[in-house]
């Protein structure tokens, strides 16, 4: 996972702006320790911070069309670039390099703005031509991937994968929105994801096809298995990312990228999982290790080792959002160790719950369409969430987190079944995630598969959540929160674990907009707006946790 930072319609100092992006850009090095290119003019400062995954020799940026000599950066991998290269270019091009990155400059060249709706992948990018000072910038599909921008008070505009590397520079800060593309010589933004199963008031009929569902998520792993260095998998011990793993383990033997003719030049794979000692999620994990043949490792943090990472891990995530930093903080001491142990990339279970409705209160959905509606929002927001959380803490060392349950192909067909087929029925055996469930069948451990949802900051233990609020117990104290709303008068944190985040959060970004980057309310608490329309006695909860959902999960009360 690479990190970007661009200075585009330059008003200021071309030289002195070109020294401040080089200092700025090393505030993104985390993401790409591996190579720091740049690329400048009068107008236009493009950055680069490179983590090398695919055509590690050849593959730096910026990168340069030679015929037309407009500059390409990118954040991403696109997962489709052989195919892309081989039926959607007619003219020929000055190829540098194998890079998947590449065809993006001539796509642009060939098709224009819309060649992104041609892109399997995860991605924020831009392109600049010299020329005319002309720029491009996009972002995939779901915002798997960071992108935030904005202007000096001059009216520079900054576009950098995270706040850290421009909240300083900018008068104001935005997240520039998942799915959408701007065009400067048009001068607006532009929304390129516009899937029919996401219309307004539009409910799927597609009926639930398990072989079509499987083969689905099959296609989307085995296409982000593209990698030129080791990688690993992320087994939580829960069904999503145990899915993932085993199907990565049957392809694990072959290059993708020759169609399985060849080896693979990494045939060992390592899978990861972490928790306190004795915590919930670790011996699921060791079962499923064992059932897949991976070289498996289980790491283990301390509760102080956790408390103390979180003022790291909040500059990192870049929110104050309580579920995103109590399972972001593991995450975060796991991505160390799995670099230290010489991996890239990893392959992780992000985007099942929003696809088939896994979340406990999900439960309570009173008929199809609010069920399918409620999907549509999840997966709306979930780039302020569960990818936020999966990209910057793998991020934070060096380490790239692929999704393949967000793959747009398999979003399409997954979006396209009735929701009838994905409601919860109980009292007929149907669990959450039943038809995910059914569609793999066999390969894994049925204590697995038919395994309840652990929310990940549970599963690493329940301890965890617990230390947390008593630590927040010790340090902020009572007349603090009754001055809550007299402090942050903007989005008022509702509990001493919040105010603990949100305070720890505006220590590491001044810049007022800031706050308005990290959305309202807990991101899977029983309080959302459409929880507490399905059952009013949520209402009154502020804690997240899975464990929250009284007569749904089954340790409610522990």
């Amino acid at each position: 996972m690479c990190g970007i930072l661009t200075v585009l319609d330059i008003k200021g100092n071309p030289v002195e702006l070109r020294k401040k992006a080089i200092s700025h850009a090393k505030r993104l090095r985390h993401r790409g320790p591996d190579w720091s290119g740049i690329w400048s003019d009068e107008k236009a400062v493009i950055c680069h911070e490179r983590l090398s995954i695919v055509d590690v020799t050849h593959g730096a940026q910026p990168l340069v069309d030679k015929d037309t000599g407009r500059v390409l950066a990118v954040n991403g991998e696109i997962y489709n670039h052989l195919e892309l290269r081989k039926t959607r270019l007619s003219k020929p091009h000055s190829f540098q390099t194998e890079s998947d990155c590449e065809p993006l400059l001539y796509l642009y060249d060939e098709h224009g703005p819309e060649f992104v709706r041609m892109l399997n992948g995860i991605f924020a990018f831009v392109i600049y031509d010299p020329r005319d000072g002309d720029f491009f910038i996009s972002r995939d599909h779901e915002g798997v991937n960071p992108l935030y921008w904005g202007r000096d008070g001059e009216g520079t505009l900054y576009v950098a994968s995270e706040l850290k590397a421009i909240w300083d520079l900018c008068q104001t800060v935005e997240v520039f929105p998942p799915g959408h593309y701007y065009r400067s010589s048009e001068g607006k933004l532009v929304k390129w994801y516009e899937p029919a199963w996401a219309a307004p008031n539009f409910v799927p009929k597609g009926g639930a096809d398990l072989e079509v569902l499987r083969q689905a998520l099959e296609d989307a792993v085995k296409r982000q298995l593209m990698c030129d260095v080791p990688y690993g998998l992320l087994i939580s011990g829960g069904v999503d990312s145990s899915i993932i793993a085993a199907i990565a383990a049957k392809h694990a033997e072959k290059r993708v990228e020759t169609d399985e003719r060849d080896r693979a030049w990494w045939p060992r794979i390592h899978s990861f999982s972490v928790g306190l000692p004795g915590a919930p999620d670790t011996k699921y994990a060791r079962m499923v290790a064992a059932h897949i043949g991976s070289q498996h490792h289980e790491i283990e943090f301390t509760i102080q080792e956790a408390l103390d990472a979180i003022p790291d891990v909040i500059y990192h995530l870049e929110t104050f959002d309580v579920t995103t930093i109590r399972a972001g903080t593991p995450m975060y001491l796991m991505a160390r160790k799995i670099k230290a142990m010489g991996i890239k990339m990893v392959l992780s279970g992000e985007g099942s719950d929003e696809i088939f409705g896994g979340y406990l209160y999900f439960h309570k959905a009173p008929n199809a369409t609010e069920f399918h509606e409620e999907l549509v929002r999840k997966l709306d927001a979930l780039h302020l969430y569960d990818c936020c959380r999966a990209n910057k803490a793998m991020s934070a060392w060096g380490v790239e987190a692929r999704v393949p349950f967000l793959d747009p192909e398999f979003m399409d067909v997954a979006m396209s079944i009735d929701p009838v087929h994905k409601m919860i029925h109980k009292d007929q055996g149907r669990m959450e995630k039943y038809i995910l469930r059914k569609a793999f069948d066999g390969w894994i451990p049925d204590e697995i598969l038919w395994r309840q949802k652990e929310q990940f900051s549970d599963g690493v233990g329940y301890s965890w959540i617990d230390s947390v609020k008593a630590h927040a117990e010790k340090e902020v104290s009572d007349s603090m929160m009754a001055n809550a709303r007299h402090r942050f008068p903007r989005k008022t944190p509702p509990t001493k674990e919040a105010y603990l985040f949100r305070s720890i959060y505006e220590e590491h970004f001044r810049n007022p907009s800031a706050v308005e980057l990290v959305p309202d309310g807990p991101s899977i608490a029983c309080s959302t707006p459409t929880a507490i329309r399905w059952d009013a006695a949520w209402a009154s909860m502020a804690d997240p946790s899975g464990r929250a959902v009284f007569g749904v999960h089954d340790n409610a009360n522990t």
